[in-house]
């Protein structure tokens, strides 16, 4: 296989295993590794595919044979992916994006590097999504909207066209954006929170979690 399609992964986490097989089912790309800081190595293999430490990683899986592929979470409002997506790159390394065949997206769009597109995104014309940004499954990105670096969005938020969603954001799953929003970098935007207006930055945009009633399910006469 070509260098360019021999991939590893940065991560031993959930998103990491279930990135090696969507990459493995749905991608021209071949896992040859994980990867993570020594420290964060428990065993030596993940589902059957080394794991090497990223200490070694030059040595073992050079830039010049190896692309990237950072798989990390939402942690510290998304710094610590930021972080290892710039390590990797001071190293480097080049990095795939990945777009899920069962992603609808209609062109023109620009998708970022080490940007992960999950199944069922819809994702309409003159989208522009950065770099080191996750869209988990199930979401509508709307017409001429621009997702920054370095975003998360869960699954099923509703981008209204026009909306611009600035660096380093977190999006719950169920959140709508109203058309035309300016969401400012490093909000964290709750599950179900409706979005009506422009976000300052660093803002927190919760919705409080439905309370049990003062009663056991087996007490409900009607149910």
């Amino acid at each position: 296989m070509s260098a360019e399609k021999q991939v590893v992964i940065f991560g031993v986490g959930d998103f990491a295993r279930i990135a090696r097989i969507y990459l493995d089912v749905d991608s021209p790309h071949e896992v040859a590794a994980f990867t993570a800081h020594r420290s964060y190595i428990e065993e030596d293999e993940l589902n059957g595919v080394p794991v090497t430490p990223f200490e070694m990683l030059t040595e073992t899986h050079p830039p010049d044979r190896f692309r990237m592929l950072v798989a990390a979470g939402f942690s510290k409002v998304n710094q610590v992916r930021a972080g290892i997506y710039e390590e990797c790159k001071e190293l480097g390394y080049e990095f795939i994006t990945y777009v899920n065949s069962q992603a609808i997206h209609w062109g023109p769009n620009e998708f970022g590097e080490n940007t992960f597109i999950f199944e069922a995104n819809v994702i309409q014309p003159n989208v522009t999504i950065g770099d080191n940004v996750v869209l988990w499954s199930g979401n509508h990105i709307g017409h001429d909207a621009t997702i920054g670096d370095h975003c998360f969005i869960a699954s099923h938020a509703v981008v209204s066209g026009n909306v611009e969603i600035g660096d380093y954001c977190f999006v719950g799953v169920n959140a709508t954006f109203r058309d035309g929003v300016r969401v400012a970098p490093r909000c964290v935007i709750g599950a179900d929170a409706l979005i009506m207006k422009d976000t300052e930055e660093g803002g927190v945009y919760s919705v409080r979690g439905t309370e049990p009633l003062e009663k056991n399910s087996w007490d409900l006469s009607k149910f």
